[in-house]
């Protein structure tokens, strides 16, 4: 019988290069592919995509694969990093990690690996599983409940889940490096990549200065009064409270740090509430829309469920019922603080992902000036 042909993406990371060398094993006929996604600035080095590229085509070579790379900074450019840009503009925070998996991994890549490659699946070195019931695909958690990364896959569809594989969806991270270890892979320890590929850990502030002017406004607090100067409200996010702009008075009346609670466009506000778990920092539910599911919902009546807010959040207890075609209304069990519009809720049934959506509005315990 003929090998199977996965072409597998080759992050330079160590999950993406255990993943290759368990679809070997498994037998598959295993292709690599490196995408570079970013035109970085070579004085700025904003990404590390060298690095990346020496150590997946380091990995191919001990495992024995073909290896192949890819750009895909176009696609990128026009499909991820200009919604992202738009949606900041807009006062909201989107996730461009999402967007890509969307545009990206799972359409141009997978579509260029079955055109080029004649492959028979992608695999990628998510933590995640996908189970099949009654010929029905359906997005599993990994086994690692603090890698899982099932939150930033849920709009895949059913005919895309039909041609994926994720390897290392049943095993822990300290195994994956144990296994790399062992075949003396360069990757075994290397560091973790956090944050937006193109920012890495430079200055968000300091990036987003090429892409969108500054405006400054005033920082208030929730009666409205003028504490401080913020230094463009695209610049941060609701929860925030780590250099949140120029505060004229630090000292407050219950001797604790400000927290992001809202962000005003029209007026170009940023307004600000003392401690994490501030009456107005909470909301009781939310609407989100740009659904994505991924199993047969009856929308008649309420239903209950869990969600995260954002990756490795605990699950929440919600109820969930369609409130007009195409939008969710979500109440949760108990208020959550720092809901942040442009984020994605993503629903689960045990340890099924059934699919989720965009936060457009949220319902706050105190409405806000």
């Amino acid at each position: 019988m003929k090998k199977k042909t996965v072409v597998i993406a080759m992050s330079g990371g160590v999950d993406s290069s255990v993943s290759a060398w368990l679809l070997k094993k498994y037998k598959y006929k295993v292709i690599g592919l490196f995408m570079k996604n970013w035109e970085e600035n070579d004085t700025d080095n904003y990404c590390a995509s060298k690095k990346d590229l020496k150590d997946a085509k380091k990995v191919c070579k001990i495992i024995k694969i073909p290896f192949y790379k890819i750009n895909f900074s176009i696609e990128y450019w026009e499909n991820v990093f200009l919604k992202f840009l738009s949606g900041l503009k807009k006062g909201l925070t989107p996730n461009p990690d999402i967007l890509c998996n969307k545009e990206i991994k799972f359409k141009v890549f997978l579509k260029f690996s079955l055109k080029y490659f004649k492959a028979d699946f992608i695999a990628t070195g998510h933590y995640a599983n996908i189970k099949i019931i009654n010929k029905n695909f359906f997005l599993k958690k990994g086994l690692d409940k603090k890698k899982d990364q099932t939150y930033f896959l849920y709009t895949l569809k059913q005919k895309q889940l039909k041609k994926i594989i994720f390897p290392i969806g049943k095993f822990n991270k300290f195994k994956i490096r144990k296994i790399a270890e062992k075949l003396n892979l360069p990757t075994a320890y290397k560091k973790d990549s956090f944050g937006i590929c193109f920012i890495e850990n430079k200055n968000f502030q300091k990036f987003l200065k090429k892409y969108i002017s500054k405006k400054e406004g005033y920082i208030v607090n929730i009666s409205g009064k003028i504490i401080g100067i913020h230094h463009g409200i695209q610049n941060y996010t609701i929860g925030q409270r780590k250099k949140i702009g120029k505060i004229l008075n630090k000292k407050n009346t219950y001797n604790s740090p400000w927290y992001i609670v809202e962000k005003n466009v029209e007026k170009n506000l940023l307004i600000v509430a003392n401690s994490f778990n501030n009456p107005y920092l909470m909301s009781v539910g939310a609407l989100i829309n740009n659904i994505n599911l991924l199993v047969n919902i009856d929308f008649e009546k309420y239903f209950f469920c869990k969600l995260k807010i954002r990756h490795q959040y605990n699950d929440i207890s919600c109820m969930v019922k369609l409130k007009k075609k195409c939008i969710l209304k979500i109440i949760f069990k108990y208020p959550i603080s720092s809901i942040t519009t442009g984020q994605s809720i993503v629903l689960y049934f045990n340890k099924i992902c059934i699919g989720g959506g965009i936060i457009f509005k949220k319902f706050p315990l105190i409405n806000i000036l």
